[in-house]
């Protein structure tokens, strides 16, 4: 038989008794589309951690949330300061369109909840410097969905990277392409293609890329230049208003370039599509989103891994986070984290939207 929100109500009664008995942080997620169920199945395999509340606009989407999480039986909602107003509530998951991530963060932090938040954290300054100063004012836990720092071997390849194993780091070059839009019909389709509600891709999704460039570099750049345009999908779905292409220079601190580019019409047959981040240092490169491979400078000597292959907990990122409530364990990635990813990538689509130089002053937030 086929569970779902009507069909499980007959057990409430126990799934309430479950859930009062159960100890650990009481959770809520606020946004329950692709993302936010992704989330939501992290949270239900955390010890611990038990699912009060769920938030979304759309019933579909909240009724098969709330499935999901039919061990907890927790309450739904679809207007997300219900949960900010519960005193029960110790920590929420924001996984909604993200323009709404900062209004949401602050209202959560402010209200003493500890926060996991999608990104990026904002899709402009604005939104980013009010965030920063709010989670710097809180004694909650903060975490930005920046889960790429929380690959392992990813991180033990940057760790070798920064201690000069492939010599000092000058140059990063890093693509992000996809071989069609998102579908226009889409669940994200009513909010993605309006730049003021996603960014577009390179605030939405290219924030992964571009903060493991920062990463690697160990710095944030310095001002960006830039090229991008909506060349395939014009008015594509009509009133698009963001890029479906795009070619970027940032300049970091002690003259290191990084050469980013994105679009979404590179056909999957094609050669040489997808993602990569290639790491060039005075003694060799390291191909670092693929395999971690490096490869030296001097002629003849062969590739070796850089770091061994690791096996990746699905749900790293959100363990980390109970583990920094519950544990007081470090985090993976903190707001300033969160705020210098999104900031990159607001600092490339200003230069490219305003075609000219932008600095990262220009910016106005203070990390």
């Amino acid at each position: 038989m086929t569970l779902n929100r009507r069909t499980f109500l007959a057990g409430a009664a126990a799934g309430v008794a479950f859930s009062q008995a159960l100890p650990g942080v009481t959770t809520a997620v606020i946004g329950t589309g692709n993302r936010g169920t992704y989330l939501l199945r992290g949270v239900i395999e955390q010890p611990g951690a038990r699912v009060a509340a769920l938030c979304d606009i759309k019933p579909d989407r909240l009724d098969k949330a709330a499935t999901i999480a039919t061990r907890d039986n927790p309450a739904t909602y679809t207007d997300w300061r219900r949960i900010i107003d519960r005193k029960d509530v110790d920590a929420v998951f924001i996984g909604t369109p993200p323009y709404l991530h900062s209004e949401m963060a602050i209202a959560a932090l402010q209200a003493g909840k500890h926060v996991y938040c999608e990104k990026p954290i904002g899709v402009n300054a604005v939104q980013v410097r009010a965030l920063v100063e709010a989670a710097r004012t809180s004694k909650t836990v903060f975490v930005p969905g920046q889960q790429l720092r929380s690959l392992r071997q990813v991180g033990e390849a940057v760790r070798r990277i920064r201690q000069g194993v492939i010599g000092e780091v000058i140059m990063v070059k890093a693509q992000r392409e996809a071989s069609a839009d998102l579908p226009h019909d889409g669940t994200s389709g009513d909010w993605y293609f309006d730049v003021t509600k996603s960014g577009g891709y390179l605030i939405e999704q290219s924030v992964h890329n571009l903060d493991l460039c920062n990463w690697v570099v160990g710095a944030h750049p310095v001002r960006a230049c830039g090229f991008g345009g909506t060349l395939m999908y014009k008015n594509d779905p009509p009133g698009r208003t963001i890029f479906d292409c795009g070619s970027l220079s940032y300049e970091y601190p002690k003259g290191v370039t990084m050469s980013f580019t994105q679009s979404v019409f590179h056909p999957s047959s094609m050669p040489n599509g997808n993602q990569y981040v290639y790491v060039f240092g005075t003694k060799g490169g390291v191909d670092l989103m693929a395999n971690t491979m490096a490869y030296p400078a001097e002629a003849g000597t062969k590739p070796y891994p850089l770091a061994a292959k690791q096996e990746e907990p699905p749900y790293a990122h959100l363990t980390a986070f109970y583990d920094a409530i519950t544990k007081k364990g470090s985090l993976p990635a903190d707001i300033t984290v969160g705020a210098t990813a999104a900031l990159t990538a607001i600092l490339g689509h200003e230069a490219m939207t305003r075609e000219r130089v932008m600095t990262w002053s220009e910016l106005g937030v203070d990390l």
